[in-house]
Formats: structure tokens, C-alpha cells, sequence
């Protein structure tokens, strides 16, 4: 940073010159008071506040619930159903091996352990304040932190890298399907300035492709066309006077690594700008990028009704099951699985027919494109679904497939078939595309013999017993942006809604589960809540679960809200809008866009918020940190690992209202979380004259 950022009251820099002393709520969670003093704190606060967060790290662990806690009360019956016959037939969950795992690191939690260098490992104590490099408490959470969201950036940014490539190859002519989203390529392409007189469909859809690759992969200094494009200016504004505007992707995910490592970056708040520029990488390629590339080579889809949850599963079928990320090749499997030679080889082998089913977000992707794909279960139940025995075949293709599956695959006889270089499993079928994608012209073949290998499977399997627990309900999904445009004929009728307080304010409400909670009850808590106080949910992901199979996605889901939402919602909406996979947080960001312009405000002084109350994998420390970047505040249930640095708690929870217009919230408890997100929400109404 130059010498004006350092002193700029804009700047992170200026909000960590505060001395920062730590209390401790009731749930043992760090809260910060700020003291007008610019001085560091001395040795003695130091040692006082490694005891403190200690003492608030063994608090917080008590509130960890146990499998039994899980089996008593979690919301879905088919959960606790096959929590009970995974446990009758003797074999081991999640939620099993998160007990054996009691009581957790200490230091883990608070983020103070280092093993960046072959010197350490190092943990931070009393006794021994610093590394043997001198890193103290600030840099190594914060160093961990930032290799966290580096972490989710690639794993976003690899989804977002496999749908580029397809739209360019599909353009180019390497890849045999078609780009069925015309109208989003052509609208993307006028955003984007990318000419459109005169040219073919897929030599625009081509250029758009190599912008979006050229944003995550950018070496020299440039322009970031997805930001420019896609970003509202204020917001752009605000990321270039702090100086965390990306060059690429791929660079800052480098560069985080590189600054973190041992013996370079020693700074704790410079550490943290490049975790700023690593949420904005996530951001606009990981999940931006991604979006568009998705629904131009896809389509957008549209509002449908689906059947959801493990009663949905049916007897007598070949059973496919889709889980993880990538579109291309499921959605060339579920065509395959359509077509009538198929159709007859498998009632040849004694099938009714060939049945579909989506596991995390591939099936959320799936759903509403292709008729049929019944989404079940997010990736913490997916060994439950895997329980039913149900399943002849499982396409695992990358992230959210826990290695565990194969376990229970094994026990049930279940096929399972990997389709990316990137995630193996031991033991798993290979049918998958090279490291350099040399076979991407065997797509469709690949999708062939995956169906084949189900068929095969099936016949194989006859004779294994089958446990489905009766519960299935229906959804309404596809709530994009383009879908409520058609519904409402523009933004303008739910900002006035808002205006005039039918409803209090939109919450987004995603992320994936945790076990440190009680698993899908943290987000129904916090949605019973939020509906009761006519909140407008938004919802996507693994998250989006649990308010799908227990009716919260029904139009009959509106009786849950508010009498002022219920009566917005009249005749055929339900009170949780359902708009996709992860990266469609999207759409959710679109829709705060166009709903703050159609109110005429900016989107930091709207009643909305981003919620992810069972957060756990690295991911959910972007997706958090993508709509924080945007003005918009955060609420949790699971709290990060950051007790062990008083400096990373103030910035990443507090610190950023200032510059950004948004803070991270934690509470262990959904109900005092959610009347939390009430209050705020509130306040900024009372701002804004409409209270």
C-alpha cells in the first residue's frame, strides 16, 4: 500500500488503531469494546487475553451438540429415521465420527496453531506468545484465515474455470451440446462490451467465455471485466480506494499464499487486505463467473415443482444419483438416461425405467433444467441417502462428496463412479475427463457408459434391502432474477412492498451444515423467526435443504409468515424463494441490486442480510465475506477460528462497518441470531424513514 492508504481514513489500516480489550457473551463468544488508545496492547493484555479466549474456547465447545442431541431434534423425521437405521445396521456418520472427535483442539478453534513452516509446528500460549519466527497471535490467525479463503476461492474458481471452458468449447465446436441460454449471452455480451451486431450466437458466447477465463487467469495487471461489468460503481468505488480490486483470480489465490508463507508478509493487517481481494475473486469468477457461464451454456431455467426428500426415492427403478458441483456431464447423463434404448435395456434387466436424484448442489442445478432430477439431501446427509440402499449407481464429481460415502457404498453394493481428475475416491470407477480435458469430445460417450454401468449395477444389486422412510414433500424452485421479472414485471413491486413494510426486509440464507450445530434446525430456527416478522427469505445451496423438505419452499409455506408477508405472497408464492446451487447466490445478489435501485437506495442501506448459519467448509468464509463486500452483514450460528486474535475478531466481525457497511454476527443460538438480523434490519428501516 502507498503512503496515503496508510493514513486514509478509508483504509483497514486506520480501524485496527484502536486498542481492542475482549468480554465474552453468554454464549462464550469474544465481543469487542473499543478503547480510544493507539497504543498496542502491552505483554500484560496479552497474557490476560490468552486466558480469556481460552476459557471462551471451552465454553463455546460445550454448546457442540452430540449425535443423540441430533436424533432428538432434528426437524426432518427422515433424517432422525435413518440416523436410527445407519445406527441399527452398524454404520458409522458424520455425526458419529463429530463425537468420536469431543473434546476439539483448543488452539484449533482459536486459529493459533501454525504449521506453515517445517520449524513448528508452533501454538500460541502463555507461556510461549510467539512462533520460533516471531509470528504472534494476529498474524498467525490471520495467516490461516486468509489461506482459507485463498482455499475457497480455488474451489469456486475450479467450478467456474470447468463451465468456461465448456461454453468455449460448445462455441468453439470442440464440445458437442448446445448453448440453449441465447438470451443471457446476449445480455452478459452487452454488459461486458462485446460486439453483437451482425455475429453469430456462439462466436459472442466465445468472447464472453475467454473474458470470464481471462478474469480468473490474468497475470499481467489489468482491467477486471467482471467487476466492471457486474459490479454496481458505488461498490467498485469503495474496493478501489481500498485498494483490494483483483488482478485475476488465479493471481490472488497466488499471492495469498505467497504472502502467508513463512517469513514474508509479517503484517496482520496486510494479510487481511489480500483476504479482502481473495473475497472478491471468489466472488466475481467463482460464483459470478461461474453463474454466467452456467446459465448461458444451460439456460436459466425456470420456476418448477419438485418433489424433495429420501421419499422420493422409488423401488424397482435404476436409481442415479448425481452430487457435487459440475453441470456438463450430468446434465449429458440425465439425457442419456432419457433416451428410449436406455429406457428399454433397463426394463430388459427387470427396471420399471431409469429415476434421477440430486445430492448437494448438482442436483440443485439439475432440478429445475431437467424434469425429473428429485434433489434429496445436502452433503452432510448424503451417506443417509446412500443408507436407504436404494441407489444402483452414485456419480461423485468434485466437492462436498465426502470420502466416507464409499464406506456405506460398499455395505449397500451402490456403484460409485468419478467423473474429474481432481476428486478420486479409493475404490470409486473412473469415468472421468483427463487433467488436460483431452477427452472433452468423449462427453457424451462418457454419459452413455455411466447409464450402461447403472443398468449394470442394478441387475447386479437385486436382493439388497431397501429402507425408505416415507417422507417427501414439494418445492417450488427457480427463482431467478429473469423468472421474477416475469412474475412482478420488474423489481419495483417488492421494493414497494418493502417501502411500505408488507415486508420487513429480505434475508439470503444459504451456506452448507455443520455439526457443531444441531444439523438443519439452526436454519429452521432462524427461518421460523425471520417468517414470523414477514422476512423474505432467499435461499440456495446446501442450506436451502432443509427449508425445501419441510415446506418452507410451498406455496402452502406461506401460513409460516407474517400476515403482511402472507398477503404479499397471495395466491401461489411461498415464503422461501428458491433460486438454485451455490453459485446462483447470483441471482440473490441480483435481486438485492434491483430491488435497492427500484427503492432507490444503495444496497448497504437496505433491510437485507446473508445468512449461513451451519457454515463449515472454506467456502463459506467467501460466500459470507462476497456479500460483506457488497454493504450487506452477516449472521452465524458456527463461529470461525479466530478467538486467539482480538485485532482478526475486530476486523472480520466490526471492524469493516466503516468502510464496507456491513459486519459478521455470531451467536451459537438461531433465535437470539435471528432477532438479531430482526433488530438490525429495523434499524436500517428507521434510517431510511419506514419505520
Amino acid at each position: 500500500m502507498n503512503e496515503h492508504h496508510h493514513h486514509d481514513h478509508h483504509s483497514p489500516a486506520h480501524i485496527h488503531s484502536h486498542r481492542n480489550i475482549i468480554g465474552f457473551d453468554k454464549h462464550g463468544i469474544p465481543t469487542v469494546i473499543l478503547k480510544s488508545d493507539h497504543h498496542e496492547s502491552d505483554n500484560e493484555d496479552d497474557q490476560s487475553f490468552i486466558r480469556d479466549y481460552m476459557n471462551a474456547v471451552t465454553e463455546y465447545r460445550r454448546t457442540f451438540p452430540s449425535k443423540q442431541d441430533v436424533i432428538d431434534q432434528t426437524p426432518d423425521p427422515a433424517v432422525r429415521d435413518m440416523l436410527l437405521r445407519m445406527e441399527q445396521v452398524g454404520i458409522d456418520t458424520a455425526f458419529d465420527r463429530f463425537d468420536a472427535q469431543k473434546p476439539q483442539c483448543n488452539f484449533g478453534l482459536a486459529g493459533i496453531c501454525c504449521k506453515i513452516c517445517n520449524m513448528g509446528p508452533c501454538r500460541i500460549t502463555q507461556k510461549s506468545p510467539k512462533g520460533v519466527c516471531g509470528a504472534d497471535a494476529d498474524l498467525i490467525v490471520s495467516r490461516n484465515l486468509l489461506r482459507s479463503a485463498a482455499a475457497g476461492a480455488a474451489q469456486h474458481g475450479m467450478h467456474a474455470r470447468e463451465v468456461m471452458l465448456a461454453l468455449l468449447w460448445a462455441a468453439e465446436g470442440k464440445l458437442n451440446v448446445p448453448i440453449l441460454g441465447e438470451q443471457k449471452v446476449r445480455a452478459t455480451a452487452e454488459a461486458f462490451g462485446i460486439k453483437q451486431k451482425h455475429r453469430p450466437l456462439k462466436n459472442v458466447a466465445r468472447d464472453l467465455a475467454k473474458m470470464l477465463l481471462e478474469d480468473l487467469s490474468r497475470t499481467i495487471p489489468d482491467e477486471y471485466k467482471t467487476i466492471s461489468a457486474c459490479a454496481v460503481p458505488e461498490r467498485q468505488a469503495v474496493w478501489k480506494e481500498l485498494d483490494i480490486v483483483p488482478i485475476s483470480a488465479y493471481h490472488e489465490v497466488f499471492e495469498a499464499y505467497h504472502k502467508s508463507g513463512c517469513a514474508t508478509d509479517g503484517d496482520w493487517r496486510s494479510i487481511m487486505q489480500q483476504f479482502l481481494r481473495c473475497g472478491l475473486a471468489f466472488t466475481f469468477s467463482g460464483v459470478v463467473g461461474a453463474s454466467i457461464a452456467t446459465d448461458c451454456l444451460f439456460g436459466v431455467g425456470d420456476r418448477v415443482t419438485s418433489k424433495v426428500n429420501i421419499g422420493a426415492l422409488e423401488k424397482g427403478y435404476v436409481n442415479i444419483a448425481v452430487h457435487g458441483h459440475l453441470p456438463l456431464l450430468v446434465s449429458q447423463i440425465v439425457e442419456a438416461g432419457k433416451r428410449t434404448d436406455l429406457i428399454d435395456l433397463a426394463k430388459s434387466k427387470g427396471a420399471k425405467g431409469i429415476k434421477f436424484y440430486g445430492i448437494c448442489c448438482s442436483g440443485l442445478s439439475a432440478m429445475y433444467r431437467y424434469a425429473g432430477v428429485i434433489p434429496l439431501s445436502n452433503a452432510v446427509s448424503a451417506e443417509l441417502v446412500l443408507g436407504t440402499g436404494a441407489l444402483d449407481l452414485w456419480v461423485a464429481d468434485v466437492q462436498d462428496v465426502f470420502p466416507s460415502i464409499m464406506e456405506v457404498a460398499k455395505c449397500f453394493q451402490t456403484t460409485v463412479v468419478t467423473t474429474s481428475e481432481s476428486a478420486r475416491l479409493p475404490g470409486a470407477e473412473r469415468y472421468e475427463y483427463d487433467h488436460h480435458h483431452s477427452n472433452i469430445e468423449q462427453t457424451k460417450a462418457l454419459a452413455e457408459q455411466i447409464v450402461r454401468r447403472a443398468i449394470d449395477s442394478f441387475a447386479a444389486r437385486k436382493g439388497i434391502p431397501v429402507h425408505i422412510p416415507p417422507y417427501e414433500v414439494e418445492a417450488e424452485v427457480g427463482f431467478s432474477v429473469e423468472y421474477i421479472h416475469k412474475r412482478f414485471g420488474g423489481m419495483q413491486p417488492i421494493a414497494d412492498a418493502i417501502k411500505d413494510g408488507r415486508i420487513l426486509g429480505i434475508v439470503n440464507m444459504v451456506g452448507c451444515n455443520n455439526p457443531k450445530v444441531l444439523y438443519e434446525k439452526c436454519i429452521v430456527d432462524v427461518a421460523d423467526v425471520l417468517l414470523k416478522n414477514n422476512v423474505l427469505i432467499l435461499s440456495n445451496g446446501c442450506a436451502s435443504f432443509p427449508l425445501m423438505k419441510l415446506g418452507y419452499c410451498a406455496v402452502s409455506g406461506k401460513d409460516k409468515a407474517g400476515q403482511t408477508l402472507k398477503q404479499f405472497l397471495e395466491p401461489d408464492l411461498p415464503p422461501v424463494w428458491h433460486v438454485g446451487e451455490c453459485i446462483d447466490n447470483t441471482r440473490s445478489s441480483g435481486i438485492f441490486a434491483g430491488v435497492s435501485a427500484a427503492a432507490g437506495h444503495k444496497m448497504y442501506e437496505m433491510p437485507f442480510a446473508f445468512a449461513s448459519p451451519e457454515w463449515g467448509n472454506e467456502k463459506g468464509i467467501d460466500a459470507a465475506l462476497g456479500f460483506r463486500l457488497n454493504g450487506i452483514s452477516s449472521y452465524h450460528c458456527v463461529e470461525a477460528q479466530i478467538y486467539g486474535s482480538k485485532n482478526v475478531i475486530e476486523f472480520l466481525k466490526h471492524g469493516t462497518v466503516e468502510t464496507l457497511g456491513s459486519s459478521m454476527n455470531v451467536d451459537t443460538d438461531p433465535i437470539t441470531l435471528a432477532e438479531k438480523i430482526i433488530s438490525d434490519m429495523k434499524a436500517k428501516r428507521k434510517a431510511l424513514g419506514w419505520d
